[in-house]
Order: C-alpha cells, then structure tokens, then sequence
C-alpha cells in the first residue's frame, strides 16, 4: 500500500499521472463542426435565437458545457446525444474552431435596456440580487479561467430561457449553485430586461 502510494505520489510529481490533451485544433474542430451548423450556424452564430451563438464563447466554458451534456450534468434533450460520441479532444477542438469565430453583434429593445443596464450593472440590492457584471464583467466578456461565459450579444431569448431554468432548478450545472443563488429572486420582468441588455453589449 505504502510502496504503490509512492510510486502514484512520485508520477504526479514528475507529472506523468496520466496522458495530456493536446490543445484545441481550430482545424480539425470546424471539421467537426458540420454537424453543430444546422442549430449555430456555420462559423457559431445561430439563427434561432433560442440556440445559443457559440462564435467568440470562451473555449474553457464550450468544453465544460458539453462535458457537462454528455455525462448528464445539464440536461437537454437535443444536446445529450450530440455531446454523446465527442472525446475530449474532440470537445477542445471544437471550443478552439468556435472560439476563434467572431460573434455577430446584437441590438437590444431600446425601452428595456435602462432597466437591464441598472440590474445588469448594479443587482437589485433590496432582493438580494447580485449584479452580472461581478462574474461576467462590465462589458459582457465573462472570465474564462473561471469558466464563466462571455455574454456580450448573446440572444436575449436564449439568455431567457437559461435563466429562468436556473431559476426553477431546472437547469442546474453551475458550480456551487451561483446562478440559481443569482437568480432566485428575478422576476421575469428583471429577466426580460437584463436579457435585452446583454443582447445589445457589443462583442
């Protein structure tokens, strides 16, 4: 026992715990990315504003999510079986392919935008509500050390739909439960706004 802890000890040491993936291949990831074209379009920006775009998303966040699809931490019918048969190096090739891709900018409902900048920018402190740019900062790029997704013009009905499913527990992938802490207490009003102002952040 303490002869095998050793030897496992000593390969971390000389990091040869086990095999590395190789960095993301842009090539070989938009061959792979024929398949992902007919819902986020060709180079990432989806048409359906129900489908996320992907062009730009921060290759960390893009693996997580569909690790997270295929071994069922965030559940969606549609995704689980196309995230099924990708590798690792196969989730690193297309997060690399789609984040080189540059995001279409969005344009956002001119009435809603004050409401969602204020929301967006500063919570709402008497709900309890946490302002977005604290993780996804100010100008909607995100964090992709903390695999936090970039924002800026993303579809605001996607947005919606996501943040309500956090809301209900429905979708539940977020570390330590921060999103679902987030929005607990966002009306749908809030959401719709703070939605329409993310669409409108230029990526």
């Amino acid at each position: 026992m303490k002869k095998t802890l050793f030897v496992a000890l000593a390969a971390l040491s000389l990091g040869i715990a086990g095999p590395s993936l190789a960095a993301g291949d842009k090539a070989r990831g938009k061959q792979l990315s024929a398949t992902c074209a007919a819902c986020h379009g060709g180079d990432g920006n989806s048409f359906n504003p129900e489908w996320p775009k992907l062009a730009g998303q921060h290759a960390s966040y893009i693996v997580k999510q569909l690790a997270d699809f295929k071994e069922g931490r965030r559940k969606n019918a549609t995704m689980a079986p196309m995230a099924a048969p990708l590798s690792a190096q196969d989730r690193e090739d297309l997060a690399a392919y789609f984040a080189s891709q540059a995001t279409k900018p969005g344009t956002a409902d001119e009435k809603l935008v004050e409401r969602g900048r204020l929301i967006y920018m500063g919570g709402v402190p008497a709900d309890g509500v946490p302002a977005c740019a604290a993780c996804h900062g100010p100008d909607g790029a995100g964090n992709p050390a903390a695999k936090f997704p970039k924002l800026a013009s993303q579809h605001a009905k996607y947005v919606e739909i996501q943040l309500k499913d956090f809301r209900s527990g429905k979708r539940a992938n977020d570390a330590g439960r921060m999103m679902r802490n987030a929005v607990a207490k966002m009306s749908d009003a809030d959401i719709k706004a703070v939605a329409q102002y993310i669409q409108g952040l230029k990526p």
